[in-house]
């Protein structure tokens, strides 16, 4: 087999449908097989239990799709030994597999109630074990059960003289003829089996084995690009996956990144998300890059050259050399991005806007170096950060864009023109009153702006850096409870919207509660046992750090709230996109706009610099 195929353990039930199927000579479906020779060179391993030296020669073909039929056929018929399974329940257990006689040859029988599997002892117990229910033991206790073990179905004259020799005699006459019947209808048919093979050729490209091997892999985890590359550096004697996973000496890869500006409150950092396809999508960027410059440097223009990419194929084609040239220079981009991220109050997976978005991130500061940290390029890789979050453009089809974002945002550092990104994004004022949703990347930005601007509680007075942020479990929660807001007769659709929501610590949101905004800003006023008095008036200026209104809240003005604080986020947003509102209408297919019923609101749209 490939060495991406992973080592999997069928469970007992499939084994036994699956011998009863060959048993009776019944389709268990094709196998799909790879000639060797061709440009997909991977590493060979043996089939599941096979001895190692099954692979000292090189293989004419790798078989691509049947694995587990054939790891399960050759376990229980060729290779001599207990089956490792796993029960219904998924509890690690050895089997030895049998096939009773008289329920095999029986027409009344459903085959598979014929198949058994025992302990590896070949005895089973009952009563806790405390009872012998059936005892396979030795040779002899097979006969006399009529029990043919298939692990001897290929080998079956030694097991048939002993049965003979056990029944023998004219009075055991009609168990022989049993044993010959069992012989010619079922055992028979392993030794006659037959299985159609798809055949891909030396001439099958790397991108069509992944494709081919996606669509027939159904059952299991889907096959990935970085499972591909694994297996073919592994022919040229580099182990990715222990670059990636480590083991018990090494720390891998994926848990540096993931431990990269974690919190001691935390179980994990930021980057935790980051998957092995992404660390390989950032290191094509630089590989697929150089390839251009060196077309660009022979006089080539336009279509004839060739593409920067981060996609499957672009992976498939990157060759060890790249990697290695690349790897150390990526993985210290990706800690910056960790960084970046937490300087805008983004820190944990949960709050983190798109995934999506960290691969170009990581790419761009991997590619500028310390540049990042001068003012003016940082200010403005915010500026493109946040463009991609409340344009919400990396929510699909996102390959292209990050590669555009990895070409156009350096150069734009260095005096070029505004990235595509950053020039073409459209938000519109209305959206605000549809984000609802925690799975919205706008949504999450507006959190996060809230808290880099500079929100405090509304208790404590602390603003939501790092350490408080996980010290005192902040999280999004409603200005106007929900309680509240249902009592008055207000829709979920507009008291759920982002307009209404703040980052608050899990204690000022207890003493919240359900009740008016008025009334609970007299209690967080009045304080408790655990919690001192606070001034209206600083207990106002906390407020207005989460652009609220004291007035209108005081007021329990609801209404006026909104649109007021509508207008406050909306000019937040701005901020951070760089770009003045614009009076304007641009629908927006599919929007939900029954929010707002009257209809009547003027959508207020940033448009292009170009636009304007």
């Amino acid at each position: 087999m490939p060495d991406f195929q992973r080592s999997s353990v069928w469970d007992e039930d499939r084994i036994k449908s699956l011998i009863a199927s060959v048993s009776r000579a019944f389709p268990v479906g094709a196998l799909m097989s790879l000639d060797t020779g061709g440009p997909v060179n991977f590493k060979p391993r043996p089939v599941e239990g096979a001895p190692a030296e099954a692979c000292t020669t090189s293989p004419q073909s790798l078989l691509l799709d049947g694995q587990q039929r054939m790891t399960s056929l050759y376990q229980v018929t060729l290779r001599g030994k207990v089956v490792e399974t796993v029960t219904p329940k998924n509890k690690r257990v050895k089997r030895w597999f049998y096939i009773d006689i008289a329920k095999a040859i029986d027409p009344s029988v459903d085959r598979e109630e014929a198949i058994v599997g025992v302990p590896e002892d070949r005895i089973e117990r009952a009563d806790f074990g405390r009872a012998v229910t059936r005892d396979l033991s030795t040779p002899e206790k097979e006969y006399a059960e009529l029990m043919y073990p298939v692990s001897q179905v290929f080998d079956w004259d030694m097991w048939q003289d002993g049965f003979t020799d056990y029944w023998s005699g004219e009075l055991h006459k009609e168990m022989r003829e049993k044993f010959r019947t069992f012989k010619r209808e079922v055992l028979e048919n392993f030794k006659m089996y037959r299985v159609p093979v798809i055949a891909l050729d030396r001439s099958t490209s790397k991108e069509a084995v992944c494709v081919v091997f996606e669509k027939v892999n159904t059952g299991g985890k889907p096959l990935d690009a970085f499972e591909l590359v694994t297996a073919m550096y592994a022919a040229e004697g580099h182990e990715l996956r222990k670059d990636w996973y480590g083991d018990k000496h090494i720390k891998g890869r994926h848990q540096r990144l993931a431990d990269a500006c974690r919190s001691a409150s935390s179980d994990t950092g930021i980057l935790a998300g980051v998957s092995n396809t992404d660390f390989l999508q950032a290191v094509s960027l630089f590989y697929t890059r150089g390839l251009r410059q060196i077309a660009e440097q022979n006089g080539k223009k336009g279509k004839e050259l060739p593409a920067v990419s981060g996609n499957r194929q672009a992976l498939l084609n990157l060759p060890l050399s790249a990697y290695k040239r690349y790897e150390a220079q990526v993985e210290h981009g990706f800690m910056q991005a960790a960084k970046f991220l937490h300087m805008l109050h983004i820190y944990r997976i949960f709050d983190l806007p798109y995934q999506s978005q960290i691969i170009p991130l990581a790419a761009i500061l991997a590619d500028i170096g310390d540049a990042w940290e001068h003012e003016a390029n940082r200010a403005k890789l915010v500026q493109w950060y946040w463009n991609g979050v409340f344009g919400e453009l990396y929510g699909s089809a996102v390959e292209s864009r990050i590669a555009r974002d990895f070409l156009e945002v350096p150069s734009w550092l260095m005096g070029g023109p505004e990235p595509s990104t950053v020039s073409e994004t459209i938000f519109r004022n209305d959206r605000l009153k549809t984000m609802r949703m925690r799975l919205s990347a706008a949504y999450k930005g507006v959190n996060a702006l809230l808290m880099k601007e500079g929100a405090e509680d509304f208790r404590s007075g602390q603003k939501f850096d790092h350490t408080v942020f996980f010290g005192e479990n902040v999280d999004i929660h409603h200005i106007f409870p929900k309680d509240w807001c249902k009592t008055h007769g207000i829709k979920p659709a507009v008291f759920d919207s982002i307009i209404n929501k703040t980052p608050l610590s899990y204690r000022t949101n207890r003493i919240i509660g359900g009740v008016a905004p008025s009334e609970y800003l007299r209690k967080l006023e009045k304080g408790n046992n655990s919690t001192p008095p606070i001034s209206a008036d600083k207990l106002d200026n906390y407020l207005r750090t989460h652009l609220i209104d004291p007035v209108l809240l005081r007021a329990d003005a609801f209404e006026a709230f909104m649109e007021d604080r509508q207008k406050r986020l909306l000019h937040l947003i701005e901020q951070a996109m760089g770009k003045e509102a614009y009076s304007g209408t641009v629908p927006e297919e599919g929007e939900d706009n029954s929010a707002f019923e009257d209809g009547s609101e003027t959508e207020l749209v940033v448009l292009p610099t170009e636009q304007r």
